[in-house]
């Protein structure tokens, strides 16, 4: 069984934080992510030992045994079951005690593949170990979606080992933000559980509406005639169009506050943030001749 460094893959060293494994996996994986390189079968085999990578050092517990006991970190219970049971003269026939002895390096796993010599160590020939149920792999991927997309709740469906899975997205999940599915990840082994699916909420920006915690923030801009005289603006918002009332003498770079017209509270039916606008206004060009004469005479005034 290969042995793969998981702080390697993330570009890590062991006394990396969890900030910092949290940070480098969305680096690397965004650099190395499928829908960004298509045909690239290296960037794929690297998207999924990034996944794997962070699916372990992510975990305080797994992380703990991964550092304990390197590639066999998923048998790490069996091996120290099996440890305690020799340290009192227990054990399968053939094999030794402690985590010394002679061991058969040519017996093969569940998984197709060599044991490790410290597997060996503790269960002798494959028979010892074989039967062990083994957790399946947990499967991690990223779901993109537009702003106006999550304003709403509605659903989606996921295409997993060829099953289709429909999930329902709630209105106001934030950008980064992970779900589990339990029991949709990789198969287990001789009958063990299976592994959990993992959705992380990948939003983009919108152009118009910026959103912070649930509240949006919009700059708009605004005719100076209107902001002079004041009038009615109608504006296009996710939960349709909405008519702002602007006072004369409106300044540049005024803010008004739209109570509850933000974006909704995650899980929280009818609960919403507030909307800030930022006027920005908006000097006219082209003018003719007779509005420049106006001008002329304003200024005068």
């Amino acid at each position: 069984m290969e042995f793969i460094d998981y702080y390697k893959i993330l570009e890590l060293d062991k006394n990396a934080t969890q900030e910092d494994i949290k940070k480098a996996y969305r680096r690397l994986a965004r650099k190395h992510h499928p829908d960004l390189n298509p045909n690239d079968k290296d960037a794929h085999k690297k998207f999924q030992q990034i996944n794997e990578a962070n699916e372990v050092l992510s975990d305080p517990e797994k992380r703990k045994k991964y550092d304990q006991y390197g590639k066999d970190w998923q048998h790490a219970e069996h091996f120290e079951k099996a440890g305690g049971a020799r340290s009192h003269g227990g054990g399968a026939a053939g094999s030794h005690g402690g985590f010394g002895g002679t061991h058969n390096t040519g017996a093969e796993n569940e998984f197709g593949g060599q044991f490790s010599d410290f597997f060996e160590s503790l269960f002798g020939h494959s028979g010892a170990g074989s039967q062990a149920r083994f957790r399946g792999q947990d499967y991690h991927t990223e779901l993109r979606l537009q702003l106006q997309e999550v304003y709403h709740t509605h659903q989606q469906v996921f295409t997993i080992n060829g099953n289709n899975i429909r999930i329902t997205v709630p209105a106001g999940v934030e950008n980064g933000q992970s779900i589990k599915l339990k029991g949709h990840g990789g198969k287990g082994v001789n009958g063990g559980p299976a592994g959990d699916l993992y959705i992380t909420f990948i939003i983009a920006d919108h152009p118009v509406f910026k959103r912070s915690g649930n509240d949006l923030h919009a700059s708009l801009k605004l005719p100076l005639y209107t902001a002079i005289l004041g009038g009615e603006v109608t504006l296009d918002t996710f939960s349709g169009k909405i008519k702002l009332k602007v006072s004369p003498e409106t300044q540049n770079g005024t803010k008004v506050r739209l109570k509850e017209k933000g974006f909704p509270v995650y899980k929280k039916e009818g609960e919403f943030g507030d909307l800030y606008i930022s006027w920005s206004i908006e000097i006219p060009t082209h003018l003719t001749t007779r509005q420049k004469e106006l001008f002329a005479e304003l200024s005068r005034l």
